[in-house]
């Protein structure tokens, strides 16, 4: 059919209204009421992908958006105690984690699409450092009555203890070691965590009152599982992989300067091993071999050895420990890494990786091991390896790029085990505990897992397992039935706690009195044009308006990375925090994907005035604007301006 002719003499214009127009017409009913109408703005908080990442759950976004003071803490307490409040809720250890943490989430930050990614663990440390200072202590719950046992003192078992105390259970700890801390304390070296950070942040916990600790205490040897099952309402174990797997190579076995990298690295930390051996050779490619390499450089070895200063020797008898005095003595190492994969795939984290080639460590990757070449004596001489490629998961040896590295001590780091001398009945076969999706141990009622000794991981994995079983354990001892866990489960931020906190929460709705309301754009029950999807979706970047964020350098911490000459006996942290004035800044480099805020695009552009700023007194974060919908004309720039895809073209769909 023709256009008319008077359409076709009509100037085109983007006006909804004529000259003269007062009395706009009410949307009100086409909205809420009609099957179809125009499609105008909600408000869709989703998770963003830094938090969808976190092993541990925490609220990444929230924390951050606390220290750039887009989110004010509540009347008389400060941004950095409000800060630190928020990003213990998952993970007790923010001083630790902001070191040590490889930070998957920086990985999947969608700031990565600008520019590069927001330092997230350098914001985490100066929240946890900053708290140590201050003095910041946790607050148990109201006591219940009910009593845990905890078997493991490590991550998971201490991030157990801090759940379950703040929901008012009592916990008593079992540590087959002399010391709390599991692989913080005997599996990284204190260059990357200094003690004095990691005491203080293990008492923060201790201090919550009920929380034993029985130390040297191995469950299932000194201790029966059945009078645990007596004595405490439930147990949860976290007793952690401290076993490291040999090679499985011909000539391993048996040979006495062939050892594992959790041993080796255990001896360091207990002050036992003062010297190493004169060629160390490192099978691995993780964050564990990169801190032996790194350790064999600063220990370096002596050229005179009887048997009580040979390495394996102070690894393997567990007691045994150097003189101090052989370390006046100590002369440079040369420590050699090799890595099934090549240097992109390996698992330690980059930095770490750069870090120790300029400490004049040599890496190999893409390298098998094929076997450990003996000398007469019966030790070890030297390792064979060769090129190789993977196929079908597996790696293949290249023929004709064989060769040998000589080696005074073989050191292997490509897995851990737990040991479960005492509960064979708890083993499943691989040294290992199965555990169902709510962290409990199939068919043994009253019996939870946490930690590495389900499938040894990362640090925050499980830290992030403790909490979930905390929370599977407290359902249990209220005979509560365990709630279906989200398919985003991690900490969000919560917008009624928010205005609760704000004193803005919503009336109580009584349908009784108030009868069916459904369709009201203003009644005072509800919060209105809200929709929480952060259980269920994370934002990915193409929901975003890129466009909106200019280049921002990241604020990168210094380190204190010796070279290759400096190395020998250089034990000073390697990481310097950042400054307050720095941390805000980089806080501020977060794109707050999936929340608002408050940049005022919306405002800005919306063509009708139907966005606009939620009165100061009444306003929060994640209720900052709010839509006249009898303005709105469903022309969807706000959405598209939007920097953060808060904004969702969805209501009258």
């Amino acid at each position: 059919m023709a256009t008319p002719s008077d359409e076709m003499n009509t100037k085109l214009t983007w006006r909804r209204y004529e000259d003269g127009e007062e009395v706009w017409d009410d949307l009100t009913e086409k909205i809420f009421v009609q099957d179809t109408s125009h499609k105008c703005p909600t408000y869709v908080h989703k998770t963003p992908p830094c938090q969808g990442s976190c092993p541990s759950g925490e609220d990444i976004r929230g924390w951050l958006a606390i220290v750039r003071q887009t989110e004010l803490p509540p009347e008389g307490v400060d941004w950095r105690e409000y800060a630190f409040r928020r990003s213990t809720d998952a993970n007790p250890f923010p001083s630790m984690m902001g070191r040590v943490c490889p930070a998957p989430c920086q990985d999947g930050c969608n700031r990565n699409e600008v520019e590069d990614f927001v330092g997230i663990n350098a914001v985490e440390q100066f929240i946890g450092d900053n708290a140590i200072d201050q003095g910041y202590k946790f607050q148990a719950g109201p006591d219940t009555g009910k009593k845990i046992a905890i078997v493991g003192g490590g991550p998971a078992g201490l991030a157990a203890a801090y759940q379950l105390r703040r929901k008012g259970h009592a916990c008593t700890i079992f540590e087959a070691l002399d010391g709390l801390g599991g692989m913080f304390r005997f599996g990284i070296p204190g260059y990357r965590v200094p003690r004095d950070k990691l005491d203080s942040e293990i008492n923060r916990i201790l201090d919550m009152g009920q929380v034993e600790v029985k130390l040297k205490v191995k469950v299932g040897v000194d201790v029966k599982v059945e009078d645990l099952e007596k004595d405490y309402d439930a147990i949860l174990w976290a007793v952690g992989c401290q076993s490291g797997r040999g090679l499985p190579v011909p000539g391993w076995k048996d040979t006495p300067n062939c050892v594992d990298g959790v041993a080796f690295l255990k001896a360091f930390n207990e002050g036992r091993m003062k010297v190493t051996a004169d060629k160390v050779v490192c099978v691995g490619g993780g964050d564990t071999s990169i801190d032996v390499v790194s350790v064999a450089r600063r220990l370096g070895h002596i050229q005179h050895t009887g048997e009580r200063e040979l390495p394996e020797t102070v690894v393997h008898d567990g007691y045994l420990a150097h003189d101090t005095a052989v370390t006046a003595a100590a002369q440079g190492a040369h420590a050699t890494l090799t890595s099934l994969f090549p240097r992109e795939g390996m698992t330690a984290a980059e930095h770490e990786v750069n870090d120790a080639i300029q400490e004049g460590v040599t890496i190999l990757d893409g390298v098998m091991p094929l076997e450990v070449i003996k000398g007469a004596d019966g030790r070890a001489t030297a390792l064979k390896v060769a090129d190789c490629t993977m196929q079908d998961g597996r790696p293949v040896p290249v023929d004709g790029t064989e060769r040998i590295l000589e080696a005074d001590l073989v050191v292997s780091a490509i897995g851990q085990g737990g040991d479960l001398t005492g509960l064979e009945d708890f083993d499943n076969g691989r040294g290992l505990m199965d555990a169902d999706k709510f962290y409990q141990v199939p068919n043994k009622p009253g019996h939870f897992v946490a930690g590495d000794i389900i499938r040894p991981h990362l640090l925050t994995t499980a830290i992030g397992q403790a909490s979930v079983a905390a929370d599977t354990i407290d359902e249990y001892v209220r005979q509560a039935e365990h709630k279906r866990r989200p398919k985003v489960d991690v900490h969000h931020f919560d917008l009624l706690r928010k205005m609760e906190e704000a004193h803005l929460a919503p009336e109580a709705f009584d349908v009784q009195q108030r009868g069916d309301l459904r369709g009201t754009a203003s009644g005072n029950w509800a919060v209105h044009n809200y929709e929480d999807r952060s259980a269920q979706e994370v934002i990915p970047h193409d929901e975003l308006f890129l466009g909106h964020f200019p280049f921002h350098a990241r604020n990168k911490r210094a380190e204190e990375v010796p070279t290759a000459e400096e190395v020998l006996g250089h034990f000073k942290e390697r990481v310097i925090g950042l400054s307050e004035e720095a941390t805000i800044d980089e806080a501020k480099r977060c794109m707050s994907c999936g929340m608002c805020f408050e940049c005022d695009n919306c405002v800005i552009f919306c063509p009708q005035d139907a966005v606009y700023r939620v009165k100061k007194g009444e306003n929060t974060t994640g209720r900052y604007v709010a839509t006249d919908y009898d303005r709105c004309i469903g022309c969807h720039i706000c959405a598209d301006v939007c920097p953060t895809g808060y904004i969702k073209m969805g209501l009258g769909e």
